[in-house]
């Protein structure tokens, strides 16, 4: 059974059809990237599976079980996380209570970091622990405004990792990133590989053909193939949709 099964799903918008009987079906552990030119629908994608949108058609399942009406904070509880959310770091806090956050949601807590908050060992050590993975633990007592572009990016996923996630949807981690970030970003991601199944959306493809297992590529709402990475670079639709524009 895949972990995450998605069947004959369609997103209308008016006239538009942004998602065109879009079919995945992700194994546990996998990391799976979703490439295509802008105006694809991969955004569109990831909203469905968080529950921001609501689909017109089709079944989204989430370890055997359907999550159609499921709210987005239900889906988070139940374990699907995604990195571009988390766009508000807490300014004038350090790194590590922005981390906390994300933990103090997920057990329930009240947003409180003052007081003894930050001596709670059920929170402290989750947090610290998800900026160990993304090679924060470091700056976990600095200024989160102190941060590099970069760092805020591996903040984000910190925080993602505090939610304890099954499912981790990645919408372009390497953004606006330089060259040595983005090689900072990678090392991190192959880290986590195997240890969560991962949907990657990202258009820096050496990064994409380094991390992915397989790979669906988008054009107008409909995959027009699913492969691994060599195969996907063999294709000819592909090149002539995607690759072979860039």
């Amino acid at each position: 059974m895949s972990f995450l099964s998605i069947t004959g799903l369609v997103k209308r918008f008016g006239g538009l059809v942004a998602t065109d009987r879009f079919h995945l079906e992700l194994p546990k552990g996998e990391l799976h990237a979703l490439i295509g030119p802008n105006g694809a629908g991969k955004t569109t994608l990831m909203g469905q599976i968080t529950g921001e949108l609501a689909p017109s058609e089709g079944d989204i399942r989430l370890d055997g079980q359907s999550i159609l009406g499921w709210d987005a904070p239900r889906r988070a509880l139940a374990g699907i996380a995604r990195s571009y959310q988390i766009t508000q770091l807490l300014k004038g806090f350090s790194v590590l209570e922005n981390v906390q956050m994300m933990v103090q949601a997920r057990q329930g807590h009240s947003f409180r970091f003052w007081g003894p908050v930050g001596r709670q060992g059920d929170i402290v050590q989750p947090a610290m622990e998800a900026l160990d993975h993304m090679g924060l633990a470091h700056r976990a007592h600095g200024d989160v405004m102190a941060l590099a572009h970069g760092e805020h990016r591996q903040l984000e996923l910190a925080m993602a990792l505090a939610m304890k996630p099954r499912l981790l949807l990645l919408d372009e981690p390497l953004a606006g990133m330089s060259q040595a970030e983005s090689a900072t970003m990678i090392d991190l991601l192959k880290r986590l590989k195997g240890h969560y199944t991962i949907l990657l959306v990202e258009h820096d493809m050496q990064a994409v053909f380094s991390l992915a297992d397989r790979i669906s590529v988008l054009v107008y709402g409909r995959a027009i193939a699913c492969d691994t990475p060599s195969g996907i670079q063999r294709d000819e639709d592909v090149r002539r949709a995607y690759l072979g524009d860039e």
